[in-house]
């Protein structure tokens, strides 16, 4: 290969990926779309359950309710959205002030976000185990140690409207 050929197809790729024109290797958003439906947590205690919107705008959409008995005892509202090549998980729970947390790992099966400004929790995590299975985790320091607490969600059916 000459010289002129060789800077060709070094030049290129580069122009097309500064000109925005390069494929792409897939949004972020769609590396955990496995996190869309509904899930739930239930124990003798209370019920857990998380509900995902499909991504849309690059976002997805999430709601999360414990309920014990017949009262709901806390709830939370997430935005997920691309920012950049990461995702910022956007929390906001009930009675607290709202945190962001930036991914610092997505793969396939899992992701975690990170805020190391933030009390409690510090990390935010989700493992896919399997189609039906996923855990959720929170992290970060408590009482002088590292606390994890895990949220063990079976896929479950969404409820319809009327």
């Amino acid at each position: 290969m000459n010289r002129s050929r060789a800077i060709l197809f070094a030049v290129v790729p580069m122009a097309f990926a500064c000109l925005g024109l390069a494929p792409r290797q897939g949004r972020a958003i769609d590396r955990v779309r496995w996190m869309t439906g509904c899930w739930e947590a239930v124990s003798p205690q209370r019920t857990i359950s998380e509900q995902w919107t499909a991504a849309s705008g690059r976002a997805m959409l999430g709601t999360g309710r414990t309920v014990r008995r017949d009262s709901l005892i806390e709830y939370e509202f997430v935005v997920l959205r691309e920012n950049g090549e990461r995702l910022a998980y956007e929390a906001h729970p009930s009675g607290q002030a709202g945190a962001t947390f930036q991914s610092i790992s997505i793969t396939d099966s899992s992701v975690t976000f990170e805020n190391l400004a933030n009390d409690f929790p510090q990390r935010v995590g989700y493992n896919r185990r399997g189609t039906d299975s996923v855990v959720a985790w929170i992290s970060g320091p408590r009482g002088g140690a590292t606390r994890r607490i895990d949220f063990p969600y079976r896929r479950a059916k969404c409820a319809e409207g009327p």
